[in-house]
């Protein structure tokens, strides 16, 4: 009786859930190769012009007392704008612009967008075919609330770029290219279908509920596969010893769901961690998942008067590194000391001290006494990692190494990789995190340093893997729609009776 309770539960299930895990394998190969688009901060530097010295004639402390607001910028930047240099105040989550060649606010006109958008690609804005957009498949994240409305700017040569009114910004870019290769993977692996998606409690739900029954189903497969499958062979089939009683789909699905079953539980259950079903506190003491970071973070890195970069102005500042061409400043501190943060490019940086030379990377004792200040009196030790490690990876080779590992001694054995070259933390890993680290990226990705490490074998392994899924799939779809076969011939007249399928039944009961 509960053998055919658990064959009835997990037929149904598969019935309703064989389309999606049919999507969900071989969409798992596109999101190998290919993310959702998306710009980002080294997109930005990528078409950001140069900053000239001679154009910068306003001090930051003067653009930010134009504002007139009450409270100290959180972060203050200095990039180009529309072909102005431009200070980019941060506070809260707002940011106010003020030009730092005359000191006024930036004003976005369509003109302005206009620009904006052809700059980035490099295309004659009248050749643009230009459209409102609420919310489309390349804006449905919740990130572009904030920022509508929004422009969309589209090319014959496949590039769209979207510019928000609010802030003047190109917020989105796609081209034919990276469109395809999102509905390759990330839109069908993610359920990112417009009209689900836009709701964002809806989506999560349907995600969370989905990939949780998956895993059901897959685990009730499994359990039917062992149960039923005989070492010694008692089934016969056309008078032949067999350890497996069905033939056909049945045969071929009991077989691939032997091989590939685990791998479907482990994926399907990663999968439905991913969104945070089951969320932890996210309070602690400092050395803590999120405290600590944030201590540390402050630690290294401030936010100084902006008075105290009268001593070397931002003009100053850029001379001191030509024949550099630098793209942005950031105007910070470190270790109580006004510097100013300079980038080059994606993985280029300089630091300019105001009562200093400029130098590639910050000094590594003021870093670890600063780095070991946010977690008093707790112990530390510190090592330097020149490659990636079980807690600290990047299949796209994009975090920054060489950095400094600081281990706090805490009950969470927390640790936190910070970069010499711009005093950030690029990551942190402790006992909290462990579910996120193994029962998903680990499951999910299969980001075991011993395999992480080694491509392309990674990629024959995750590929293989995601084939076999994908046959296992195939045959579930084949066999719920017999089974929907029958119960609609049933529904509309007496069913026509086969004896092979009786008698896999049977053996099945």
């Amino acid at each position: 009786m509960l053998k055919r309770l658990v064959i009835i539960v997990h037929r149904w299930l598969g019935v309703a859930l064989c389309l999606l895990f049919l999507v969900w394998f071989p969409s798992g190969i596109g999101m190998m190769y290919w993310d959702f688009p998306s710009v980002t901060a080294g997109d930005r530097l990528d078409r950001s012009p140069a900053l000239d010295p001679s154009s910068i004639r306003v001090s930051p402390a003067e653009a930010y007392g134009r504002l007139r607001q009450p409270q100290p910028p959180a972060q203050v930047r200095l990039n180009v704008y529309d072909g102005r240099p431009v200070y980019r105040f941060r506070s809260g989550r707002g940011e106010l612009l003020v030009y730092a060649d005359t000191g006024e606010r930036p004003v976005v006109t369509p003109d302005s967008m206009r620009r904006a958008a052809s700059a980035w690609t490099a295309q004659p804005a009248a050749a643009a075919t230009i459209t409102a957009v609420d919310v489309d498949q390349w804006t449905v994240q919740g990130t572009y609330r904030a920022l509508q409305p929004l422009w969309k700017y589209s090319w014959a040569d496949g590039q769209q770029a979207y510019v928000s009114e609010t802030s003047g910004d190109v917020v989105q870019y796609t081209t034919s290219a990276s469109r395809l290769g999102a509905y390759v993977g990330a839109i069908p692996h993610w359920f990112y279908f417009t009209p689900l998606r836009k709701h964002q409690p809806q989506w999560s739900t349907v995600v969370i509920w989905t990939s949780g029954a998956g895993a059901i189903a897959s685990i009730l497969g499994l359990v039917i596969g062992v149960w039923m499958y005989s070492p010694a062979k008692r089934y016969r089939r056309g008078g032949v010893p067999t350890s497996i009683p069905y033939r056909g789909q049945k045969r071929w699905h009991t077989v691939l769901g032997l091989m590939a079953g685990v791998g479907a539980v482990t994926w399907a259950f990663s999968g439905m961690l991913s969104m945070d079903p089951f969320p932890a506190p996210r309070t602690g003491p400092a050395g803590g998942r999120r405290g600590g970071a944030a201590a540390v973070a402050q630690s290294l890195r401030g936010r100084p008067p902006l008075d105290a970069f009268a001593a070397k102005d931002p003009r100053a500042a850029l001379i001191a590194l030509q024949p550099d061409t630098v793209k942005e400043l950031e105007l910070t501190s470190f270790a109580g000391t006004a510097v100013y943060l300079a980038t080059l490019g994606r993985d280029a940086t300089r630091i300019v001290p105001v009562d200093g030379p400029p130098q590639r990377a910050f000094d590594l004792p003021r870093l670890t006494e600063a780095a070991r200040a946010a977690v008093s009196p707790t112990g530390a030790e510190f090592t330097t990692l020149e490659s990636y490690d079980r807690y600290y990876l990047d299949r796209r080779q994009q975090k920054p190494l060489p950095v400094l590992v600081m281990s706090v001694h805490d009950a969470e054995q927390t640790r936190y990789y910070i970069d010499p070259k711009t005093a950030r933390v690029t990551g942190t890993y402790s006992s909290r995190n462990w579910v996120s680290r193994w029962l998903y990226h680990g499951l999910h990705s299969l980001d075991f340093p011993w395999l992480y490490a080694h491509r392309p074998l990674w990629d024959v392994v995750m590929i293989a893997f995601m084939l076999a899924g994908t046959a296992l799939s195939v045959t579930s779809l084949i066999l719920a729609w017999r089974v929907l076969g029958r119960k609609i011939r049933t529904s509309i007249g007496a069913p026509e009776f086969d004896p092979r399928r009786r008698s896999d039944d049977l053996l099945a009961g």
